[in-house]
């Protein structure tokens, strides 16, 4: 029985521990029988392989594995056999702590505690449902559970400025679930199996899909830490917006590079950085939302989605912060109301490839306007009210629009659109005969293999992960290097002026299409592109790019062309900045 129990238990903790890389490396090695039968699958379930490497291996062989192949240095685990902490695995278990730690907490706590350990011992987490029932006692749950998580009875699942969950580790919850006297007869007689497999709420759905997140952005850092800190800070000191925008050049042509360059310097913005002046903060953050919109078929997606996450069945490699975009496909938007609640107090990327979706239903306008403006959003149905809660997050969007000669016709029937167009980016793509014969010949270079992302993709998407993490004061890096602001000045107000006034001039009516929301978005797009100049100076500041600051005044200009039906001869304007 202990043996059977162990090799459970030595399952558990190779599927935790170690990647799918690290764990197929492992059985290779050990030469498992039919071990390759298992690489297919291992996408869908990585149990199986974790299983096949438990059976076959001993203590000893398991220590030499974990001195090897050091896996999530970050993860913990609290087993009746084995220990696994602060990236050290001891071939003992911690059972015994974690009983010590419940009899000083129940000593500390009495009947408070043994209910609450009750309510966490059914399911095996602390969350909303288990705060409700607390509060019907009059319980405070959080010091409780607080003293639990130092106790290391717990650990956190959650965590934001309001609110907080915690679990049991699956390795601990037999243990936990004794002491609360529940045995698993016991369980499945009071019912306790139907409140385990409770369908979960879209909100509850949500947090484990952030606490996924979250693992998987701290799993890349703590790799790029361990393995290519020098060469992502050495790629850093020469990398540039201009290096990034000759990359992409090089890769789609002089047409179609800008929208991926848009879509990654909005990956920089995400770290959502102070810009200050010289005499202090202005209140601005560098984060802002973009939306490409146009014709179906003018590579809209590609840019917002497949150079970001990664696409077309692995040809094209993300160049995106790992763990900080969330796809948004086939969400309606009453459902990301809901879910957005579990954001609260974070920084992600919200990536909708279909937004004219969103608006067939009603009264999607305002509430979206809020999430824009990363304002209070409060939601009442029927049934149910949702919020308020602030929403600290930003998009990156695609929608279809008829374009013409004179200008472009929004598919979507609101008349209030134009005032979610307003708290965007805004970039037209329409299908001229030049843009058609760049895509077809992007596919056709695609297909062959002659665009290769391999090496230039990797390099970028660790560098802005390292800035993100840096600039957000992630633990692993926040006593390595420090977050600096990005500092703008008057200069740039004045290069700004100058290019609305040529605008303005140009315009024939009094009457504008556009608000002066532009040039705070324009601002911030120039700090984000800055950001990628973060190791090539030694200052507590980092200043505005010139390149990046001639990238704003493109957009401006192309922009308020766009939003007033084109009457203006935008390169006669870029070439007042040239």
């Amino acid at each position: 029985m202990a043996s059977e129990e162990k090799r459970t238990e030595r399952k558990l903790l190779i599927c935790r521990v170690f990647s799918k890389e690290d764990a197929f490396e492992v059985g290779k090695e050990l030469e498992i029988p039919f071990f390759d039968r298992l690489v297919n699958c291992w996408e869908a379930d990585n149990d199986e392989a974790s299983l096949e490497i438990a059976k076959k291996i001993d203590d000893l062989q398991l220590k030499n594995i974990f001195a090897k192949h050091k896996g999530r240095g970050w993860s913990v685990f609290r087993g009746k056999y084995y220990t696994y902490e602060d990236g050290e695995l001891k071939l003992g278990g911690s059972w015994e702590k974690v009983q010590a730690g419940i009899a000083e907490a129940n000593k500390r706590y009495d009947k408070d505690f043994g209910y609450l350990l009750k309510l966490i011992a059914k399911t095996g987490s602390f969350g909303l449902e288990e705060f409700r029932e607390a509060s019907k006692r009059n319980i405070d749950p959080y010091p409780i559970l607080e003293r639990l998580e130092q106790l290391k009875v717990v650990v956190p699942s959650y965590r934001s400025e309001e609110y907080r969950e915690w679990k049991v580790l699956e390795e601990t919850l037999p243990l936990v679930r004794a002491e609360a006297g529940i045995s698993a007869s016991k369980i499945k007689a009071k019912g306790v199996t139907t409140i385990v497999e409770k369908k979960a709420t879209p909100l509850e759905d949500e947090r484990k899909k952030i606490a996924e997140m979250d693992s998987e952005f701290d799993g890349y850092l703590n790799d790029l830490i361990k393995h290519k800190l020098r060469a992502t800070v050495n790629f850093g000191r020469e990398f540039s917006a201009v290096y990034l925008a000759d990359y992409l050049r090089g890769l789609f042509g002089d047409l179609l590079y800008f929208d991926g360059f848009l879509s990654i310097i909005q990956q920089y913005g995400l770290a959502n950085v102070e810009i200050v002046n010289p005499q202090g903060k202005t209140g601005m953050k560098t984060g802002w939302s973009l939306a490409l919109f146009g014709e179906p078929g003018t590579g809209k997606s590609f840019a917002t989605r497949d150079l970001i996450l990664g696409g077309l069945g692995g040809q094209v490699h993300p160049h995106g912060i790992p763990g900080r975009n969330r796809y948004c496909g086939g969400i309606t938007p009453a459902r990301f109301i809901r879910i957005g609640q579990a954001y609260a107090g974070r920084v992600f990327n919200f990536i909708v490839p279909e937004f004219n979706d969103w608006f067939r239903y009603s009264g999607m306008v305002d509430v979206l306007k809020l999430a824009m403006e990363r304002g209070e959003i409060k939601y009442e149905l029927h049934r149910e009210v949702v919020g308020p809660y602030l929403f600290d997050s930003f998009f990156s969007v695609n929608y279809n629009t008829k374009v013409s000669g004179g200008g472009y016709e929004v598919s979507i029937g609101d008349p209030n659109f134009n005032a979610i167009e307003d708290r965007m980016i805004c970039r037209l793509h329409s299908l001229t005969k030049q843009r058609y014969v760049e895509i077809a010949q992007s596919q056709k270079r695609l297909a062959l293999g002659e665009i290769s992302f391999d090496e230039m993709a990797q390099q970028i998407r660790d560098h802005a992960t390292l800035v993100y993490a840096i600039e957000r004061a992630h633990p692993f890096v926040r006593d390595r290097f420090p977050a600096k602001p990005v500092m703008i000045t008057e200069k740039i107000y004045e290069t700004i002026g100058k290019a609305r006034e040529a605008i303005l001039k140009r315009i024939p009516k009094d009457y504008l299409r556009f608000s002066a929301r532009i040039e705070g978005h324009l601002i911030r797009f120039a700090c984000a592109c800055s950001l990628l100049n973060y190791f090539s100076s030694d200052l507590d500041f980092i200043p505005i790019n010139k390149d990046a600051l001639k990238w704003a005044i493109k957009l401006y200009v192309e922009e308020a062309s766009v939003r007033s039906k084109e009457q203006i001869q935008t390169q006669e304007i870029l070439d007042m900045f040239n």
